[in-house]
Formats: C-alpha cells, sequence, structure tokens
C-alpha cells in the first residue's frame, strides 16, 4: 500500500467513504463528485497503480461504475 495514495487511504480507513460493498480483495464506494445518481468506485484492496498508462489522476486501479440517468458520451 502506498501511505499518500487517496484509495489506500480509504482503505485503510483513514479517509472516511461510504461503503456500498467489500470483500477480501475489493472495496466498493460511493464517488464524492458523482457524474449520475449512482456513481461507485471499485478498486482492490491491493494498490495496483494501473494497467496501462491511460491518463488516469489517482494511480491506484479503480473502475467507475455510473447509473440511473441515460448516458452519453462523453461521460459527464
Amino acid at each position: 500500500m502506498s501511505s499518500s495514495c487517496l484509495f489506500c487511504r480509504i482503505v485503510r480507513g483513514e479517509i472516511p467513504a461510504t461503503i456500498v460493498a467489500e470483500n477480501d480483495d475489493c472495496i466498493a464506494f460511493r464517488d464524492i463528485d458523482p457524474k449520475a445518481p449512482t456513481h461507485v468506485l471499485v478498486i482492490p484492496r491491493e494498490h495496483v497503480p494501473s494497467l496501462a498508462d491511460a491518463g488516469q489522476t489517482v494511480f491506484h486501479l479503480h473502475l467507475h461504475l455510473l447509473g440511473g440517468r441515460r448516458m452519453s458520451w462523453p461521460p459527464g
């Protein structure tokens, strides 16, 4: 785990988050700046910086799950 990574700090409980699901490998929590009525981030508990260099702003592998409205491209 990274000491300065925002998501690692959420996994450790140092930063509060609204947890919606978790298991031994992953944790899912509500995004603090939702782009849809349902916007959940799913992250591994282990710090994995990236699967590829894809313009991430938080370097801890994560997935955005959005729902509850009609989606368009680009999202937002």
